[in-house]
């Protein structure tokens, strides 16, 4: 048998008392729109005159307007003490009302009588009567139905059961509550606390928390890492936290961890990232199963607005830097222009329709694995648009030619980009057999300028100082420099509609060790 939980009512008269301790007890649970309630009730006056005098008969009420009521109708010598919070109701697991529990010394329950029953209630009096040695008790038992069912409990309700379930102990949640006042707007009020990005917040209430901790089978206070740059403590809870107020559904969550997991790294330097004043931001690509699974868009518009989980994915990322890690604008966040992707910005690759490794294959991972990858772009997408090219040559010569501006047109050798590539530009790549690596080098191809177009001059003061340039010779200034230091710094997934010839370039931001690398993680379901 179960133990009641220990508890502290108020009665009708404001007084506090306690549950019952070190001795045998009766307690039941009513409540007032109840008709199996207000039929034992009779019984439970009967139950507290004949044995209040040995041991405490608590009657415990699950509204406290029913309470009142009750008492009126009834006027009983007991005091119905008020669980309209249903704590104590949900702690001892009570299904149905009225049900009255026998507890011994221990406070472990010795029986438990359901709805109303006449012989059980009966034979509890007769063993009762027994134990303390008392006279029948003085009721007309013959009045009484035989049986009546009893009616739901408040604390299963399913307006009530998620709450309680979170709030209860036991439950995972550990995070703080903060009180929102009765008169205050609850989206109003997280506007004002500053945990918003600029839109409006799901409340993370206790219930919406542990639903979607459902989302993983990883314990919520596991810690993933310090955020910086406040390095606060990111814990699972405190990512589905963030994902509630960002609208994720619970089966997202997965993929929220694996990609905060991926930016905690050194490699991925978030603190770097939000700190630039050159506007970087993650961006997530999601690979494998999970993709169909939890419904995300790798088609059409897969870039833009319209589905729940690229959305809310991206989000959830970005509330967590925010709220656990401070990244804030005008604090350490100092983007001097800020762009779209600080809101959101993830989607899945089209992996069916990809002829090449898929990203995460790509990356050492297995086709069956699901993998979240992050990087890091400055700016984008930015329409490369080519409907003449025939062969593949042409159109990765314009795609290189499009991204000669990635970053300046005089920048090389500094950052990486994505190149998102669309159906109907595949298909002309694989007319020729174009491979990635092919399009890799046809871009650098492309693009590559000899060292004196980058001098800085009248025409642009970016690029190499003219100082440095003199002290070249003809040998150095002719030499040919690649737009990207390595061609693996050109990054080739497929995504987007089957119409349209218009594929997209995420421009990134430092790469190396002084800037950010993208990382890829398993995603854990």
């Amino acid at each position: 048998m179960a133990s009641l939980p220990a508890y502290q009512l108020e009665n009708l008269e404001g007084d506090s008392v306690s549950s019952p301790e070190a001795e045998r007890a009766l307690v039941c649970f009513i409540k007032e729109d109840c008709p199996t309630c207000k039929e034992v009730m009779p019984v439970l006056a009967a139950f507290f005159k004949q044995y209040a005098g040995n041991m405490p008969v608590h009657i415990i009420g699950q509204n406290q307007a029913g309470n009142k009521i009750l008492a009126e109708q009834f006027n009983p010598e007991f005091s119905i003490l008020d669980d309209s919070a249903l704590a104590v109701s949900f702690g001892a697991d009570i299904e149905i009302v009225p049900t009255l529990l026998m507890l011994d010394a221990t406070g472990a329950e010795t029986s438990r009588l359901v709805g109303f029953v006449k012989d059980e209630w009966q034979s509890l009096a007769a063993e009762l009567n027994a134990d303390e040695g008392l006279a029948d008790l003085a009721l007309d038992w013959t009045a009484l139905p035989d049986w009546r069912p009893g009616c739901g409990s408040l604390s299963v309700d399913p307006a009530n059961e998620p709450r309680l379930r979170a709030l209860a102990e036991g439950s995972p949640i550990r995070a703080r509550r903060i009180e929102v006042g009765s008169q205050d707007d609850e989206v109003e009020f997280m506007f004002d606390q500053g945990f918003s990005d600029g839109l409006p917040l799901v409340p993370p209430t206790p219930e919406r928390v542990l639903a979607m901790l459902s989302g993983t089978t990883r314990d919520a206070q596991e810690v993933l890492g310090e955020m910086a740059p406040n390095m606060g403590e990111v814990t699972i809870e405190k990512v589905a936290i963030n994902a509630v107020m960002a609208g994720c559904k619970p089966e997202y969550l997965p993929v929220v961890l694996a990609a905060v997991e991926a930016i905690l790294t050194d490699d991925y330097n978030i603190h770097g990232v939000m700190a630039t004043t050159m506007g970087a931001s993650p961006v997530i690509v999601v690979n494998g199963p999970i993709r169909e699974r939890i419904g995300m868009n790798m088609g059409l518009g897969a870039l833009g607005q319209g589905n729940r989980a690229n959305a809310t994915i991206g989000r959830a990322l970005r509330l967590v830097v925010r709220n656990v890690g401070g990244a804030r604008p005008g604090g350490t966040e100092r983007s001097t222009l800020g762009n779209p992707m600080k809101f959101t910005m993830c989607f899945a690759e089209w992996e069916e329709r990809n002829p090449w490794s898929p990203l995460h294959v790509e990356r050492g991972f297995n086709k069956e694995d699901s993998v979240v990858t992050v990087f890091t772009m400055s700016s984008g997408p930015t329409l490369i648009v080519d409907q003449d090219s025939r062969t593949g040559s042409q159109l990765a010569g314009t795609l290189g030619q499009g991204l000669q501006s990635v970053m300046s047109p005089k920048a090389y050798f500094a950052t990486d980009c994505l190149l998102v590539v669309v159906p109907e530009h595949v298909d002309t790549f694989m007319r020729d057999n174009y491979t990635k690596e092919d399009i890799r080098q046809r871009i650098q191809e492309v693009s590559a300028r000899p060292v004196r177009e980058l001098v800085a001059d009248e025409n642009s003061a970016t690029g190499i100082k003219e100082a440095s340039a003199a002290k070249m010779d003809d040998a150095a200034l002719n030499k040919m420099m690649t737009k990207f230091r390595q061609d693996d710094d050109i990054h080739i997934v497929v995504a987007g509609g089957e119409a349209g010839k218009f594929s997209g370039a995420f421009h990134g931001w430092v790469t190396g060790n002084v800037g950010s690398i993208p990382v890829s993680r398993k995603i854990q379901e």
